[in-house]
């Protein structure tokens, strides 16, 4: 069986951004991103708050009732980005003004290789990491894989970290050829066609 899983709110910004960031800035795009060792916590705490906002307005954020876990989806209709609030890219450029030639340049890669069938976009997933093994990644996947399924909607994610990327070809996500960046860092994009009674017929 596993864990319980619940939606996020507006109330769980701080906690779930700040989970986040930390999985996220020792990984090597990461650090292209943000060099400064210095600077890059900060700026991408405040980059992932802004995806995080927009997430809990047009998507859905789950987490673990103990918050040691958290995983942030937006659905996407056919465009490589959704419909975003107001301001968003504001945000991002007032975030990122330092950086904004490597924010852009990898939005622009990322945006390159987006699926145009349209599908649900694992954003990010992060666990503490002293509960690391314990089945709360799979959890926040089987939760929104069960509705995606039910409704015949593929997934689509991309990962920096591979050891995350078993994790999730465990769950029915098969890579293709990595994103690579300017200093060799790589992305990989992962699809996880419908598991539907419908799709697999």
């Amino acid at each position: 069986m596993h864990p319980t899983v619940t939606k996020a709110d507006t109330s769980d910004v701080l906690w779930a951004t700040d989970l986040i960031t930390h999985s996220l800035e020792s990984q090597a795009p990461a650090v292209w991103l943000v060099p400064p060792r210095a600077r890059r916590h900060a700026v991408l705490s405040t980059a992932i708050r802004a995806s995080l906002d927009a997430a809990l307005a047009l998507g859905e954020v789950l987490c673990t009732p103990d918050r040691t876990g958290v995983a942030v989806w937006l659905p996407h209709h056919g465009d490589p980005w959704p419909a975003l609030p107001a301001r968003y890219d504001a945000r991002m450029d007032a975030v990122t003004a330092e950086f904004g030639a490597r924010f852009h340049q990898l939005a622009t890669l990322l945006a390159a290789h987006h699926p145009a069938e349209p599908h649900h976009h694992l954003l990010f997933m992060a666990v503490e990491p002293n509960r690391r093994g314990e089945g709360l990644g799979s959890a926040l996947l089987h939760a929104h894989h069960a509705r995606l399924d039910a409704a015949g909607i593929p997934a689509y994610l991309v990962s920096g970290n591979p050891a995350a990327r078993d994790l999730y070809a465990r769950h029915g996500y098969r890579s293709s050829a990595p994103i690579l960046l300017p200093d060799g860092a790589a992305f990989w994009p992962m699809w996880r066609p419908s598991h539907s009674a419908g799709a697999r017929a």
